[in-house]
């Protein structure tokens, strides 16, 4: 069924330098199902966190919960099929039960702007038309649908798909997740309302994330304030989990273009929490030999090599994440045969310690299907600290 054209949105704006909204030629026939759309106001803001969160939280008001992500830049092969990442992910850890095509529906490749550009009077039309079938397939016969926007309210502009736009076309209201604070997120949440709004979608709410704990209720009660004065319910205040943005082995290991030398098998998956480049001394090192550290150190640094086997062997088994030893030096041929006898895993890479430091402390860490040990955290999340009825009213 197609919806009537909004004809007020095909008339020229009176401002020579702003574009007139366009009309939209077609919306899905599900008008039944609640919905609600969660975009950010930056990247890796933590909305597929958030919608992970609301998954999982969903499914104790509702039987039947579906997910969408419409447009997706980040995707892998699925049987012949570009699906995006967050939505591979999702089915992964939910398995919801319907086509993982219709949950990722336009996959925006390398030449996807270019193949628009050179035609978009007759790919939009297309597009849309993807994007709401998949909608209906994916919200067939359920309660909730979650739909995953791309980034902030403006992205996907140049295909004139942005965020506002496909909120608007799916007939979703908004749930913004923002980075903690209180006048920077309020300042990036009216800037993103001001574009869902010149696009006829409402802003139900706003969720602030990685929030120290010690400032939960100071945010909670300011940026509450500021919020309601732009007309944006406060629904949720989200702590800082430091597990969900510490990377394991292996993303260090492909980080940095590692090589693993030692503790492989059992190493793998172990998640790095802290950070210690071993420059000093081995007797300074000694403190920092703890679960969930990494030490950076350069091949030949010999002591601090001993005083991780050391403790170790005290311990019986590895006392720390692990060894990143720089450089291109490897560990001499005996300790290579010491560590051999221990779990410590142990990975070389080529640069120096600084730029390895770098790499790692710059990482973004995005949750993937194998991080079964972040999933009850997520819900836990989500669960303690959104307002979940208010949510699903809002809808």
């Amino acid at each position: 069924m197609t919806a009537p054209t909004d004809s007020s949105a095909t008339h020229a704006s009176q401002n020579p330098f702003e574009l007139p909204a366009l009309p939209l030629l077609r919306k899905p026939t599900n008008t039944t199902t609640k919905r609600i759309f969660v975009a950010a106001t930056r990247m890796n803001d933590g909305k597929t966190t958030t919608c992970l969160g609301l998954y999982a939280a969903l499914q104790n008001f509702f039987p039947r919960v579906g997910f969408i992500k419409p447009v997706g830049q980040r995707f892998v092969d699925v049987q012949g099929h570009k699906i995006d990442e967050d939505s591979f992910l999702l089915e992964s850890i939910y398995q919801v039960r319907v086509p993982i095509e219709s949950m990722s529906p336009v996959a925006v490749d390398a030449t996807f702007t270019r193949r628009f550009l050179e035609n978009p009077g007759a790919t939009l039309p297309k597009l849309e038309d993807t994007i709401c079938r998949a909608f209906d397939r994916v919200s067939w016969e359920k309660d909730f649908t979650i739909i995953e926007g791309t980034g902030h309210a403006g992205v996907g502009s140049v295909f004139e798909l942005s965020n506002a736009r496909v909120a608007r076309l799916l007939n979703a209201k908004v749930v913004l997740v923002s980075p903690g604070g209180i006048g920077r997120p309020i300042d990036e949440i009216a800037l993103n309302k001001a574009l869902f709004d010149k696009a006829g979608v409402e802003v139900a709410g706003a969720i602030l994330n990685k929030i120290e704990p010690d400032k939960m209720d100071l945010i909670r009660e300011y940026a509450g304030k500021g919020l309601s004065r732009l007309g944006v319910p406060l629904l949720g205040v989200l702590p800082i989990q430091p597990r969900l943005s510490a990377p394991n082995l292996t993303q260090i290991a492909e980080e940095i273009g590692g090589k693993w030398l030692n503790g492989r098998r059992g190493g793998a998956k172990q998640r790095v929490e802290k950070v210690v480049v071993g420059a000093m001394a081995a007797k300074g090192i000694v403190d920092y030999l703890h679960p969930g550290t990494l030490i950076i150190t350069p091949g030949d640094r010999d002591d601090i090599i001993l005083a991780a086997l050391s403790c170790a062997l005290l311990a019986g088994g590895s006392t720390i994440a692990g060894l990143v030893v720089t450089n291109d030096i490897k560990p001499h041929p005996k300790l290579a045969e010491l560590l051999a006898q221990t779990d410590i895993p142990v990975i070389a890479a080529e640069a120096e310690c600084y730029a390895v430091t770098s790499k790692i402390t710059g990482m973004t860490v995005k949750t993937q299907p194998q991080d079964t040990d972040k999933f009850p955290i997520i819900k836990q999340l989500i669960t303690d600290n959104v307002d979940l009825p208010r949510l699903i009213a809002s809808a």
